[in-house]
């Protein structure tokens, strides 16, 4: 059976890397963009270099129409789906919850949360066995913020991530007899842009100090982790929240 994963927010970072290293495993692979279309047209071509498979795809994951033509979409030009990584995120300003906007929290929850709902329950219509499917494996990327809080950052943030981990326990409860699996991966203090949206390029610098480790993680750790949580290799995990932090 065809390996076809579904990886959100993959034209930077986490998502990129992962949607790399998901080729080069012989995934086919469709990963979708907000915005810039030339990112994401990048490592689409990275991967059919390669010899691989991939297709970029348009979507606000916040709105479930966009949601509902990604998977009709991958349904029509790729196949059924059989892993999905909810990875799109967003952070807005550094600030403490006192000056935060509800449009702001609000925001940070639809493209967090909602979105990683809606995929997901696409997700299982496709890959549940009780609708017709043949299983597969679902990797949610949360972060370490939900265990620290963020205070005086993003506690918006940590706290949609947080709801993320109760989801993902939730989730793999739920269908696990169905032949899915569904895990996440916490990353802690990786260097990618999300930071210079949270108006802070050089926080790597700043925190570093407080990872026993003493450096900012690479995307393509946390990419190995969730390439590992989809595989066979990882077959009798589930429900498991899998710390990529340095020892944070």
């Amino acid at each position: 059976m065809s390996k076809i994963v579904v990886i959100t927010g993959g034209s930077r970072g986490i998502g990129a890397a992962t949607a790399r290293l998901a080729g080069a495993a012989g995934y086919t692979v469709c990963l979708t963009y907000r915005s810039n279309q030339a990112a994401a047209e990048s490592v689409v071509r990275a991967i059919t270099e390669a010899g691989g498979t991939a297709l970029a795809v348009a979507v606000d994951v916040s709105r479930e129409a966009d949601v509902l033509r990604l998977f009709e979409q991958v349904d029509a030009q790729l196949g059924r789906v059989t892993a999905l990584v909810n990875n799109a995120g967003v952070i807005a300003k550094q600030t403490r919850v006192e000056l935060m906007e509800a449009a702001r929290i609000e925001h940070v929850f639809a493209v967090n949360v909602l979105g990683s709902f809606l995929c997901a329950r696409e997700a299982v219509r496709r890959m549940s066995t009780r609708h017709g499917g043949h299983g597969g494996a679902i990797v949610n990327v949360s972060s370490g913020a939900s265990r620290i809080g963020s205070p005086h950052e993003y506690v918006d943030y940590a706290a949609a991530k947080g709801a993320i981990d109760t989801f993902t326990l939730g989730l793999a409860k739920e269908v696990a007899a169905e032949g899915i699996r569904v895990n996440a991966v916490r990353p802690g203090v990786i260097d990618t842009e999300i930071h210079a949206s949270g108006g802070e390029p050089n926080r790597i610098e700043r925190v570093k100090g407080t990872v026993p480790m003493l450096r900012g993680g690479q995307p393509e750790e946390v990419a190995r982790a969730i390439l590992w949580l989809l595989s066979n290799e990882a077959s009798y995990v589930t429900g498991s929240l899998l710390d990529v932090a340095g020892g944070r």
